[in-house]
């Protein structure tokens, strides 16, 4: 018997509390997400996303706001 591989889940991120979020996923690839603005991705369930918040959009600094599970986010609406 063979096992199917588990299914991506859709959810959403909502950032209405800094400039710009970069949402950093597990294979390196990354979404950016502007203040009072949401977006819709799609995430391995058990996944750890990291919302690194840059406060200017000049530099290339990023400060780890969270580490969150793919399963904790909000289903998209």
């Amino acid at each position: 018997m063979t096992s199917r591989p588990p299914q991506k889940m859709r959810k959403q991120y909502v950032n209405n509390d800094y400039p710009l979020i970069i949402m950093k996923f597990e294979d390196g690839h990354e979404i950016k997400v502007y203040q009072n603005t949401g977006k819709e991705f799609d995430a391995w369930p058990g996944e750890t996303i990291k919302l690194l918040a840059m406060y200017d959009p000049t530099s290339h600094d990023r400060e780890l706001v969270e580490a969150r599970k793919a399963d904790l986010f909000a289903d998209p609406d």
